[in-house]
Order: structure tokens, then C-alpha cells, then sequence
């Protein structure tokens, strides 16, 4: 059975966790509607994506 052989001390811990912070989620305006969304998706609110309409209409989306 492994059994560690010394106490890993906090700051070694810490030092080996600092990748496991989360990162705050990106969002951009949407040029159409100003509404915030992912960036290089499609606007929920509007239904356009680079200046572009996808959706006629917003039922189209749900």
C-alpha cells in the first residue's frame, strides 16, 4: 500500500494546484442587438452570426 514517507507542505500543494483555478467565462456583444453572447457563436437573442441573419425567426432557435 502506498504510504507517503513526508508531509507534503501547503505550499508545495498550492504550487501544484495552480492550474486548477477557473477561468471566467469570454462573452462579446452582439453588433445587432448588443445582447451579450459566446464569441464566434451564433446570437440566442437575434439569431445573427457575422452581420449575417440565420434564423428568420426566434422559434426557429428553441
Amino acid at each position: 500500500m502506498a504510504v507517503p514517507k513526508k508531509k507534503i507542505s501547503k505550499s508545495r500543494r498550492d504550487m501544484r494546484r495552480s492550474h486548477l483555478a477557473l477561468t471566467p467565462i469570454n462573452s462579446v456583444a452582439c453588433s445587432n442587438c448588443g445582447e451579450s453572447k459566446l464569441p464566434h457563436h451564433m446570437c440566442a437573442n437575434c439569431g445573427t452570426y457575422n452581420g449575417r441573419q440565420i434564423l428568420k425567426d426566434k422559434r426557429q432557435f428553441a
